[in-house]
């Protein structure tokens, strides 16, 4: 005998309808080194839906891996939200690597396209040779800076976008499929990579919004320190995403005194980076006694925390 409830694929794309359908009022604040952007997630989810059909006009089917070498930004998360949805794969690539650790990284996963920030554009000369297309993002307010020359189409991101439609029919996915992989670093020989599956990211995003995890609200606000393309950020940015927790996204500022002025700023409920940021972050409050002391729910992971202020 099988049941008679609903049967639903647990799909980064059921995150995604669900976000733009329920909490399409929450925000993604990034920092811009002047101000700060902000932009709904119904906003941000429309403009996912315009990056989907960009890549499918290049040619991305399912399946195929398209790579990040991106900050923590509102970028970085529409690709989140468009590339597994569409039932392609997220690649992110650790912007920290070393060139010849990305060149075989790319190649390794055979990436068809790569969505990259301006600024470090230049980091990544070695591994382009291994992409179809490359796509530039430079968001509003910095200035972007020329790529080497890669023998590969160079595309920009707001025009590729301004071309396309909000609307995309998402297909249906096995939530067995992949939806995202990152490399290990630091280990012996070359990285190794680690698939993860819809299935797994959905239950590990909803099982951070329960109350013996994060217990993360609508009511919350997310300050996600730990990078995209590190373990997918811990699964904060998906969780958000479904509970409808505003997304504090800090860009390329990840010093010490540019944080305590985001977290002064933007009143996180929630913030989650390794202890050695947490660390910088103690020391300076230490000897900067007149900045705010964070009062919020952190989230350490990696090494030991120093003692808590």
């Amino acid at each position: 005998m099988h049941s008679t409830m609903q049967d639903v694929q647990l799909t980064i794309s059921a995150i995604v309808r669900h976000a733009a359908s329920i909490h399409g009022n929450s925000e993604v604040i990034t920092p811009d080194g002047i101000g700060y952007r902000s932009m709904s997630y119904r906003s941000v989810l429309g403009r996912a839906g315009r990056l989907a059909n960009a890549l499918r006009g290049l040619g991305i089917t399912a399946d195929q891996r398209v790579a990040t070498f991106q900050w923590s930004n509102q970028e970085h998360l529409e690709a989140y939200c468009a590339v597994p949805s569409m039932g392609a794969v997220l690649h992110t690539l650790n912007i920290r690597l070393a060139p010849e650790q990305l060149a075989y990284i790319a190649n390794h996963a055979s990436d068809q396209i790569i969505l990259v920030d301006a600024s470090v554009a230049p980091l990544l000369a070695s591994a382009l040779p291994a992409m179809e297309s490359v796509i530039r993002s430079s968001p509003p307010g910095r200035r972007p800076r020329p790529l080497q020359r890669c023998g590969k189409t160079v595309l920009r991101y707001e025009e590729i976008l301004a071309q396309q439609p909000e609307t995309f029919d998402w297909p249906e996915i096995d939530e067995r499929s992949a939806a995202a992989m990152c490399y290990t670093s630091g280990t012996t020989g070359n990285p190794k990579g680690v698939v993860y599956s819809h299935r797994s990211t959905y239950l590990h995003a909803l099982t951070a919004c329960t109350s013996n995890a994060l217990a993360v609200s609508e009511a919350d606000r997310i300050l996600a320190i730990v990078p995209m393309f590190h373990a997918n950020a811990w699964g904060l940015i998906y969780a958000a995403l479904m509970s409808g927790a505003d997304l504090v996204l800090p860009d390329r500022h990840l010093q010490a005194a540019p944080l305590v002025s985001i977290i002064e700023e933007t009143q996180p409920t929630i913030a989650g980076a390794v202890p050695t940021i947490w660390n910088d972050v103690d020391r300076y409050l230490e000897s900067n006694p007149a900045r705010t002391s964070p009062h919020f729910g952190w989230l350490p992971a990696g090494d030991r925390q120093s003692p808590s202020r």
